[in-house]
């Protein structure tokens, strides 16, 4: 496979130790959101390893198999705006750290991978000074063009210089699910120690790898994701560079997320109990031991026995089946369970962006959600599992009309 597009690392990305294990094996797939145009459906789409590797000495889990970010990135098709859910989420967020932090009128607040700048916006509503850093070229665009500024830029040390030349320090710097993307965890760190402001404050959003292994999530894991976070390792790696992880808290965002706060070391932000509770949790759990992953794959393999016998049954009864979302971890799971064209028939998705493309690797076609109502599947796969209440309370006249919601994780249970 050409080194141009995917490489093998050595080391842990937190620690730099390569006491490294692995412990989860899924099947290979093409990056999660390398969806496809009719006219390449008849290609055969690359296909990378896709294997979690526990360190032994911070305990971080990871994949050492990095795909080249400008193949994942620089033409994505996820966009925050699509989601009312996360919408307001990230308007929740915004009130939130303005509320706790208090950032002086037209302070400077920075997003890292901002996609369409959703959460940008209601800073912006707030009277902050508002930039976007995202490599995805025609997404930018839109962004600037609706009035966020957006750099199509990956977060470097070079866009760090031009941002404190062009616009200062800042109050504010945020990354939502992108910290788990970024194979130079010790770069970005770096850049936004330069960046922030004595009291600016560092905020993330990252799955959290307790509910990834309480409720196995393992669809989660996917090629943008290098990283699955737990509070513990991500306390010494802060530590290591001249950073303070003061506070996390839980929120429901992906099936299960933690937002960490972040300052300069001896900033003037107070630490909770939070960060150390969180610890005791992951410690009670056991997800700090290697021998919990290798474990982990077991119960993968009983989700996809009880998920493959309810859809073959379905098949065999003459039913069609549909999918409904096309979220980057569908990709995962399609592959894993071997879901397949020959069990689902097509995939209704809200988001212009997939609509009429296929999906990757198994070309699955990609259809207005709308349309679910003029083809009428039997049963329709929440693929979009992390949304299935607002995806059935808005499509309650399919339930009505006889047609039955499959929900695939955390648990196998059919609507």
């Amino acid at each position: 496979m050409s080194p141009d597009l995917y490489h093998r690392r050595a080391t842990c990305r937190l620690c730099k130790s390569s006491e490294l294990i692995s412990v989860v094996q899924l099947t290979p797939t093409p990056p999660a959101n390398a969806f496809v145009a009719e006219e390449g459906i008849d290609q055969t789409q690359s296909v990378f390893p896709l294997e979690l590797f526990f360190c032994e000495r911070c305990h971080h889990v990871q994949l050492l198999d990095v795909v080249n970010p400008d193949y994942l990135f620089r033409d994505y098709v996820y966009v925050s705006g699509t989601s009312p859910s996360f919408v307001r989420h990230f308007e929740e967020y915004a009130g939130n750290i303005i509320k706790r932090f208090q950032p002086k009128p037209r302070a400077l607040v920075v997003d890292i991978g901002s996609n369409d700048g959703t959460l940008l916006k209601f800073f912006q509503e707030q009277g902050q000074t508002v930039l976007g850093i995202d490599p995805a070229v025609s997404i930018a665009k839109a962004a600037s063009d609706a009035g966020i500024e957006t750099w199509p830029e990956f977060f470097d040390a070079n866009t760090v210089k031009r941002i404190l030349a062009e616009k200062g320090k800042a109050a504010v710097v945020s990354a939502n699910n992108v910290f788990a993307h970024a194979d130079d965890l010790a770069g970005i760190a770096d850049n936004i120690r330069a960046l922030l402001a004595p009291d600016g404050v560092f905020v993330f959003e990252v799955s959290y790898l307790g509910d990834v292994y309480e409720d196995i999530l393992f669809d989660t894991i996917y090629h943008e994701h290098v990283a699955y976070h737990s509070v513990g390792p991500l306390k010494q790696f802060f530590a290591a560079y001249g950073l303070d992880l003061f506070s996390v808290c839980r929120v429901s965002s992906h099936g299960g997320s933690i937002r960490g706060l972040v300052q300069i070391a001896g900033g003037p932000w107070r630490s909770d109990e939070s960060v150390e509770a969180l610890i005791a949790h992951e410690q009670a759990l056991k997800i700090d031991r290697a021998e919990t992953w290798s474990n982990y794959g077991e119960k993968i393999i009983s989700v996809g026995e009880r998920l493959r016998g309810l859809l073959s049954e379905i098949k065999g009864e003459g039913k069609s089946v549909a999918g409904f979302g096309a979220p980057a971890k569908a990709t995962t799971l399609m592959y894993h369970f071997g879901l397949g064209p020959d069990i689902i028939d097509f995939i209704a998705d809200d988001s212009p962006l997939k609509q009429g493309l296929y999906s990757p690797g198994l070309h699955i076609p990609v259809i207005p959600a709308i349309e679910i109502y003029q083809r009428k599947p039997d049963y329709r796969i929440i693929l979009a599992w992390n949304f299935a209440k607002p995806i059935m309370d808005n499509h309650k006249k399919f339930r009505d009309d006889g047609g039955k919601f499959i929900l695939p994780l955390p648990r196998v249970e059919i609507y």
